[in-house]
């Protein structure tokens, strides 16, 4: 079918009924914000703890307004979850797949989890049932699924999320845009419809434009992240400001100012996934995508130059330091440690001989493989600490009383990989201060 953007027709009050299958970040977000807007929707997933405590209404996941919607689901019996797909899939008419598709060696995504589920639901489907890709999948992922279903009397469409952790219940709700990919135009229009309550614009289009549109989106904000901070790098250099400079790109109304933070190296569960994904796509395709390639080397990089600057603020060597980490989780927010620049710059401490103690708001257990000790509070993770390295943007980290955190550091020494902290108060208490992208004038 040709591209086109449309307005989501009206549609009924309540679907005929909507199953998502995977109960994650986006599974989880998907089922509880389509139950909000009026649909009746079941949940499945494999992991039965999980399914336990979402039935009793708690969130599995750190998610802004999330238990407010879950709560509100399952009292108005329009939100229910399971481990059976017979129990919920009887009258579906969508069927949202949201399945983890993790990355292999060679960057390409294992879709080992997407045609389990297929062939497990494909039995249990009514003729006339659309089956909707939600996962991040490469592109060709639609004839993966139609293949593990078996069955040629339903349809199977690419509906892309373009969900931010932290705020993906906002996003659902207040989207940019709606992409539907589709070989025929009735299914397309007919998932419209279900999306009919939000005021966003819907893209209809060809499933391979759909999958490639993802990653396209993810590559491009991942570009700009790695170029502030190559551009941070430079401004160190020259005795440049990058956040004025930053301000100064995003007044212009072509670039904008989202992704301009510099910061350790962006992370997370899609930009490293989904970069070097697409960068495998275009090897099998035949194209050399170097541009990519370069953005991705850039992030490896930033990792490098962080502790470069901790070993200057340890004094010269991190054999033997101490060093204090804020920040665990890839970002504010979230609870998520995915592919987290916090957890890879504590990695490559502790390689060189470091010893870390770290405090995460979201973390209270040991983080699997990572040999550090986990603080109870920020101010415990700086005692007797070299070096303080704030790794995540936790606003709280700014309120904190530095003049109590001095005085139970051994160096008052703070690498802040966010540019979240006051220099200028911090140096008066007699810290020794190193932002990303910024060169402070010598002290007198």
């Amino acid at each position: 079918m040709t591209t086109e953007t449309v307005r989501p027709g009206p549609g009924s009050a309540e679907s005929s009924g909507v199953v998502v299958v995977g109960a994650g970040y986006v599974g989880l977000t998907t089922a509880v914000c389509l139950a909000h807007l009026g649909h009746r929707v079941g949940c499945l997933d494999i992991d039965s703890t999980k399914i336990e405590q979402l039935r009793q209404g708690r969130p599995t996941i750190l998610e802004r307004d999330l238990d407010h919607l879950l709560s509100e689901g399952l009292e108005a019996n329009r939100l229910r979850f399971s481990t059976d797909p017979a129990e919920v899939m009887p009258g579906t008419e969508f069927v949202f797949l949201c399945v983890p598709t993790p990355q292999a060696s060679d960057g390409s995504a294992d879709l080992s989890y997407l045609k389990a589920a297929a062939s497990e639901i494909g039995p249990l489907l009514d003729a006339g049932a659309i089956v909707v890709n939600k996962s991040t999948v490469p592109v060709g992922s639609t004839r993966v699924v139609e293949r593990a279903l078996g069955r040629r009397d339903v349809s199977v469409v690419s509906n892309p999320e373009f969900l931010r952790e932290g705020s993906s219940i906002s996003d659902f709700l207040h989207p940019d845009r709606i992409v539907i990919g589709s070989e025929c135009s009735e299914p397309a229009l007919r998932l419209s419809r279900l999306f009919s309550a939000l005021e966003a614009p819907v893209l209809l289009t060809d499933p391979a434009t759909a999958e490639t549109i993802k990653y396209a989106a993810n590559a491009f904000l991942a570009t700009k992240v790695s170029f502030v901070n190559a551009i941070a790098n430079l401004c160190e250099a020259v005795g440049a400001n990058v956040t004025e400079v930053a301000v100064g790109m995003g007044y212009d109304r072509r670039i904008g100012m989202d992704f301009l933070q510099p910061g350790p190296g962006w992370g997370g569960s899609c930009f490293p996934k989904d970069t070097r994904a697409l960068v495998h796509i275009a090897e099998d395709a035949g194209y050399d995508f170097s541009l990519l390639k370069g953005v991705i080397a850039v992030n490896d990089e930033q990792y490098e130059r962080v502790i470069m600057k901790v070993v200057r603020q340890a004094g010269g060597s991190l054999n033997g330091a101490n060093v204090a980490i804020w920040g665990l989780t890839f970002k504010a927010d979230t609870d998520d440690l995915r592919d987290s620049p916090a957890i890879e710059i504590a990695r490559r401490i502790v390689a060189r001989g470091g010893t870390v103690h770290a405090y995460d708001p979201t973390v209270s257990d040991d983080v699997p493989g990572l040999a550090i000790t986990v603080s109870a509070d920020p101010y415990s993770a700086c005692e007797r600490a070299d070096v303080l390295v704030v790794a995540t943007e936790w606003r709280e980290f700014g309120a904190l009383d530095f003049a109590k955190v001095g005085a139970s550091m051994t160096r008052r020494s703070i690498v802040d990989t966010r540019n979240l902290l006051d220099a200028a108060s911090l140096r008066s208490l007699g810290f020794s201060y190193e932002g990303m992208g910024v060169r402070l004038p010598r002290l007198p």
